[in-house]
């Protein structure tokens, strides 16, 4: 896999710049619901500069961070009297709007919408200010028409979204195979299927698709229903490395309020290290969160494999989102955005040397 593959996915970001209702991170839905998960807090916890804090996640497994450090109030610990509201959303643009719109403070989001967000608003809605997650995302196919990778070649294979993070990944792929699908039709040598993740295990069960390149937990739920994995999209990465969750958060926020800003990432910082720490404990804690949201849990045949494929880590793997961009410009979906300042790390490199590990770089692209 060459490093050209992160631009792939830049460009990407670009192209849904032009075509914001077509950008999600995993294409589930767009509306927002409230989390009914509530912290105590303490009657006499000092707050901090805010009262309230407003975050934003999806349901989904890559957004673990947030699910249980919400759940086990690992988050709300670090903000003392400083209170969480937290929304959930199935969409990167409706997270994206309500952050613009100061519905929420700060959110857990993918890639694409990061870069999205970040290019429509000519850099002044939004900053990363750490990562979250790596991986969860594969190949899944029929193993009776789908036998090889060079099978691929007129078959129908799903993603989530025209322009989503998973569409340009595989467009890119793709490409590098020498062959020749257009972007914007999903017509050629592969017939690329936008299909909504919620709705890709029946088209795949009737016949519709041969496979899809899809994040956890829907490349599982194909497994469970006799897909077989033919690549994890790791693989084809430097270090088997590539950001999938990012958090955001609003410039007014972060600017008004550092303090708590800190706190949130202090929270996630110790979330992660609890998560990695107690792997089987974590997995139950998110599944009883997606349960709470959804009113369905994940079945283990489903959960387990989805949760192993997802490092959960602060560092936003910075040069991974630069060349994913570039990967969108290449397919033709975005023009190259100037991402310089897309992130301030300050904040998470802080919570960092207070629990004693190295800094992480964002790779050129910082405010400072």
């Amino acid at each position: 896999m060459s490093a050209a593959r992160p631009l792939t996915v830049l460009r990407t970001v670009a192209a849904l710049a032009a075509l914001p209702l077509l950008l999600t991170a995993c294409g589930y839905g767009s509306d927002a619901e409230d989390d009914p998960t509530r912290a105590e807090v303490a009657a006499d916890a000092k707050k901090l500069s805010a009262s309230e804090v407003k975050i934003g996640y999806f349901p989904n497994l890559t957004h673990a961070t947030a699910l249980v450090g919400v759940q086990e109030g690992l988050l709300q610990k670090e903000l003392g009297g400083t209170t969480i509201k937290a929304s959930t959303f199935n969409a990167g643009p409706s997270e994206i709007e309500a952050l613009n719109a100061g519905s929420i403070d700060i959110g857990w989001i993918g890639p694409s919408p990061s870069v999205n967000g970040y290019t429509k608003s000519a850099g002044k809605n939004l900053r990363i200010i750490s990562g979250s997650a790596s991986g969860g995302v594969k190949l899944v196919v029929n193993p009776a028409t789908v036998k090889t990778l060079d099978d691929l070649k007129g078959k129908k294979i799903a993603t989530p979204q025209l322009g989503n993070t998973q569409d340009v990944a595989f467009l890119h792929w793709i490409a590098e195979q020498g062959w020749k699908v257009d972007a914007q039709s999903g017509k050629g040598d592969v017939s690329v299927v936008r299909t909504e993740n919620k709705i890709t295990p029946d088209a795949y069960r009737s016949g519709s698709v041969d496979g899809a390149w899809v994040p956890e937990p829907t490349a599982s739920k194909l497994v469970a229903d006799g897909a077989k994995v033919l690549l994890d999209e790791s693989e084809i990465w430097p270090d088997k490395k590539f950001v999938i969750t990012n958090i955001i958060v609003s410039q007014t926020f972060l600017k008004e309020h550092p303090d708590v800003v800190e706190a949130v990432l202090r929270g996630s910082v110790k979330t992660n290290a609890w998560i990695n720490a107690n792997p089987d404990e974590a997995k139950a804690s998110a599944n009883k969160a997606l349960e709470k949201l959804s009113g369905k849990a994940l079945p283990d045949e489903v959960l387990d494999p989805a949760w192993e494929s997802i490092p959960f880590l602060d560092d936003p793997l910075a040069s991974t989102l630069d060349a994913q961009a570039a990967h969108a410009v290449s397919a033709g979906l975005l023009e190259k955005p100037d991402l310089k300042g897309i992130y301030d790390l300050e904040p998470l490199n802080k919570a960092l040397e207070a629990e004693g590990r190295p800094a992480v770089d964002d790779a050129g692209l910082g405010v400072r």
